[in-house]
């Protein structure tokens, strides 16, 4: 008789755990941090991941154009590596710089999507064949932990792709690293981080690239700054740590708060290349608070200098909030005092700090990511962002207990900058305004979407679990239904309910097609959030925009739009549009986000923000202002139309006049 099988079925593991560096390699030589700075991360087990490693969402190809050299792809499946949690955390191993990247970009991703309750897709490429425009869906984005030997990283919008440089560290003033030694960006948990937060931001509103204003590019690398100061309070231990060498005052000087500390001192920065904090003197080499200065961002113009004041708002509205949360802790810890004595504190409080921080740290990033959806798709400020901020947070919780958005307020409000279109700053005056039935608007949109079952036509499978191929083919099927109609007659009071413009009486310098100015449906998504008290919030997401021919000159706009010029080529070109939070339940129009194109204030404004005389860097006068540049590449080659210097304004953003780093 045959003995029975005791085999037991074992079941697939819902995580894959990765070790990586918690900031950069330079902490790991330190006594203070050194226990620190390894950290393991939790991933979704994916079943397909291939050597590279290569998954669903990523490709990691490391070939390193300066050497010529492939380096061999590192196997995650490998039973060794599998059972110690991933390659051990080594600067010299292309492997582990294989294993950090994938991991720090899978974490990224994974943030998104709890934020938003989606799946994350790349943006697509723009493709014209014989004048037809297509887009090509992009699975994978690609990964170059070595494609650059110089003190650079960036997001490629062209190639789909995340560039990591190297380099030698500065031979005179070069920190904590040794003269000449090899830094690595792909070892820096925060470029990573940031960078990735421009691919995936790309992918939502693939308009904040163009440079139509002083805050858009500055809000591209404030927001992928945010993202990965946020993402330290994720690590246990290291919070831990931070909180009981500061006696819990995160308001000292701290590793959560900056940003690319060995890159800063390679470069010869004196410490951190950013921070939420503070800075180095580099006259006394002593760290400086961060004072707000409401004046600053009236002169502050390069991207990463004033993207670095938004940055400073949203952590100080953290920090204004988890001292607010850990008042009642402070108390019982000083015997009602509220001020802890001198010496260590007790594990068990610091323990609990710690969880506050934590709680905070990962509201404030969920609000963040969420106010995306909250957006103009064109022409993004920072004043428009706090609304967006504001309007999303009231969305999931009505009461806010904490004052959370009381705390945004203060502290955007401390650095000088204001929405342009309210009264005053108070929380009711920033949300952004509802359509109502008494005004028409209302009225107008029921036309199009008219119930449930209309606008279940537009709303894609796009459950976390659904294949992201699939989730695009249906969003593409979607953005061409809602284009038909919008632009169906019938639909006309809806379309100017949205600020959409389909009359054939408007300014020459509108593209359009049969006399009729052209729509583009960008984006059709639905938002899925719950509240703190288990309340789900859902929208459907909707963004379109038009464009018109922009002129330096002013008389050549005038005669244009007048018909007194045919259209020679743009020098820019000017957007407007709309997004539209629609109920699925109601079929009705939540929230009308608009820039509106037909506005000259705003086109006058995009204008002299193109052609003011600010005093040229050295590379701007070889090289062109990156603004223009940007756009005489969208322009000359046609807005469809490949110009590398265009498509690539995050490399011109982070060099200097003299080709080194200033800012990832």
């Amino acid at each position: 008789m045959a003995a029975k099988s005791n085999s037991v079925r074992v079941q697939r593991p819902p995580y894959r755990r990765l070790r990586h560096f918690a900031f950069d390699p330079m902490l790991s030589r330190r006594l203070d941090s050194y226990d620190i700075n390894e950290v393991v991360t939790k991933l979704p087990w994916e079943e397909n991941l291939l050597p590279g490693p290569v998954d669903a969402y990523l490709e990691v190809v490391d070939f390193d154009p300066a050497s010529r050299v492939f380096y061999a792809p590192v196997d995650l499946n490998d039973r060794y590596i599998l059972a110690q949690d991933g390659l051990a955390p080594a600067e010299s191993n292309p492997q582990f710089h294989q294993q950090m990247v994938y991991a720090i970009i899978r974490t990224t991703i994974g943030h998104f999507e709890k934020a938003l309750g989606r799946k994350s897709l790349w943006s697509p490429h723009r493709m014209v064949n014989n004048g037809t425009v297509k887009f090509e869906f992009i699975e994978r984005l690609r990964v170059y932990p070595h494609a650059l030997r110089e003190a650079n990283a960036y997001y490629s919008p062209d190639k789909k792709a995340l560039l990591f440089g190297y380099f030698p560290a500065s031979a005179a003033e070069c920190g904590e690293n040794m003269p000449g030694e090899l830094v690595f960006t792909c070892l820096s948990h925060d470029i990573v981080a940031h960078e990735t937060t421009h691919a995936l931001l790309d992918g939502l509103h693939r308009r904040f690239i163009e440079p139509s204003n002083v805050d858009v590019w500055a809000l591209h690398e404030a927001f992928a700054d945010i993202v990965a100061l946020f993402q330290h309070f994720t690590y246990a231990e290291v919070l831990r740590r931070q909180i009981a060498r500061t006696h819990g005052d995160l308001q000292k000087q701290n590793l959560l708060g900056e940003l690319a500390q060995q890159f800063g001192q390679a470069i010869g920065s004196y410490g951190a290349l950013r921070s939420a904090l503070g800075s180095i003197d580099p006259e006394t080499k002593e760290w400086v608070p961060e004072k707000p200065d409401p004046a600053k961002i009236l002169s502050t113009t390069e991207p990463h200098a004033r993207g670095a004041i938004l940055v400073a708002a949203v952590f100080e509205a953290f920090l204004a909030i988890y001292k607010e949360r850990i008042k009642s802790l402070l108390r019982i810890a000083s015997g009602g005092t509220g001020i802890l004595p001198e010496g260590e504190l007790h594990p068990d409080l610091v323990e609990k700090m710690a969880q506050e921080a934590s709680k905070t740290a990962g509201h404030i990033l969920n609000i963040c990511i969420r106010a995306l959806d909250y957006c103009p798709p064109v022409d993004i400020n920072f004043g428009a962002y706090l609304r967006a901020l504001i309007t999303a947070d009231a969305d999931l919780v009505a009461d806010d207990p904490h004052n959370y958005r009381l705390a945004f307020i203060e502290a955007f409000r401390r650095r000088g900058i204001y929405p342009g279109d309210v009264r005053n700053m108070s929380v009711e005056s920033l949300l952004w305004d509802k359509p109502e039935q008494f005004d028409g608007m209302q009225g107008a949109f029921h036309k199009v979407f008219r119930n449930a079952a209309q606008l279940s036509k537009l709303v894609p499978e796009w459950e976390l679990s659904t294949d992201r191929r699939k989730i695009y083919d249906q969003t593409q099927n979607s953005q061409k239904t809602l284009h038909g109609w919008f632009t169906d007659p019938a639909a006309l009071d809806a379309a100017n309910a949205a600020r959409i413009v389909l009359s054939r009486d408007v300014p020459r310098s509108f593209y359009s097609k049969s006399g009729v100015p052209t729509l583009e449906v960008h984006s059709v998504r639905p938002a899925r959030r719950i509240g703190p008290q288990g309340q789900a919030v859902s929208d459907l997401v909707i963004e379109m925009t038009q464009r018109r021919r922009g002129y330096y000159s002013a008389q050549i706009q005038a005669d244009v739009d007048s018909g007194k010029l045919d259209p020679p080529e743009p020098d820019f070109i000017f957007r407007g549009g709309c997004t539209l939070l629609v109920d699925p339940d109601t079929a009705q129009v939540r929230y009308c986000v608009y820039k509106n194109i037909m506005s000259e204030d705003r086109l006058k404004r995009t204008r002299e923000f193109l052609t003011e005389s600010d005093s040229p860097s050295l590379r701007a006068t070889y090289f062109g202002d990156p603004r223009r540049v940007y756009y005489r590449g969208i322009t000359v080659t046609g807005e469809e139309g490949k110009a590398a210097s265009a498509m690539e304004p995050f490399a011109f953003l982070h060099r200097s006049s003299e080709g080194e780093e200033v800012g990832l």
